[in-house]
């Protein structure tokens, strides 16, 4: 019997400890048939951050480095320096990126660094208990803003594609989610594209993923996907942001 489906090689076997409904063990797998279909699996070193997919060292099968809280993209930019050759990647949540990382992340986008970013965005703080995040909606409950996100007080969302479009340095952008089959395929292409770029040395590459939170989001994990359409993509708009090969669309 011919087989039409199989799991990864750059996976291992360990089970997921993610939430049932978490939409990071589908970015997990694409990133992994990425980097099979790459051929790139020796050569590739991960840099997990701190948040959910803390422990994303236990899941590729490639050589992972643990960052520092928001720090993953100058360790990335660390390690791709000191070795050319190796194709780096970070994988990071809201908090990790666009908190307490923003720094890093920018200057690296700024810089042109020639690494690869996956970033989950799920609008809260998963792993600490669904705190505000910067990506939280207006009007959103979380533990912290339990009369929803009050944009007097608290702020807008930090729109990441948006933000790092406007420097110079970054060579690919681009928005997508994974809430259901054709969103999935069209996250794989993105997911792909910024990780040949790096071997093309074309630069800094980052793939925002809109990702649910069924057990922080208080939902089902049917109406969690149903609520990336409902309310995350109208705020948080899929596209291409910056691409050097070809026409910004976002």
């Amino acid at each position: 019997m011919a087989v039409v489906f199989d799991k990864p090689k750059s996976l291992t076997d360990n089970v997921l400890h993610y939430c049932p409904g978490c939409t990071h063990g589908i970015v997990h797998r694409l990133v992994a048939e990425v980097i099979d279909e790459l051929g790139i699996e020796g050569r590739t070193i991960g840099i997990a951050p701190v948040g959910c997919s803390v422990m994303a060292y236990d899941y590729f099968t490639v050589d992972m480095v643990e960052a520092a809280h928001g720090r993953a993209p100058a360790v990335a930019t660390g390690v791709k320096r000191s070795d050319p050759s190796k194709i780096v990647f970070t994988y990071q949540g809201d908090g990790d990126l666009a908190s307490i990382g923003m720094c890093e992340t920018v200057h690296s986008a700024a810089r042109g660094e020639n690494i690869t970013i996956i970033f989950i965005n799920n609008a809260i703080y998963g792993m600490t208990g669904g705190q505000m995040a910067p990506t939280s909606l207006p009007g959103q409950v979380t533990q912290t803003s339990p009369y929803g996100r009050n944009t007097e007080t608290q702020g807008f969302p930090i729109r990441v594609c948006e933000l790092l479009s406007e420097l110079d340095g970054p060579a690919y952008l681009e928005r997508v989610t994974v809430n259901n089959v054709k969103n999935v395929r069209n996250a794989k292409k993105a997911i792909k594209k910024a990780f040949q770029n790096q071997i093309d040395g074309k630069g800094f590459s980052l793939v925002e993923v809109l990702s649910s939170c069924p057990t922080n989001w208080g939902m089902t994990p049917q109406k969690a996907l149903e609520w990336i359409d409902e309310k995350m993509i109208p705020y948080y708009p899929l596209g291409v942001y910056r691409d050097k090969d070809g026409e910004n669309n976002g």
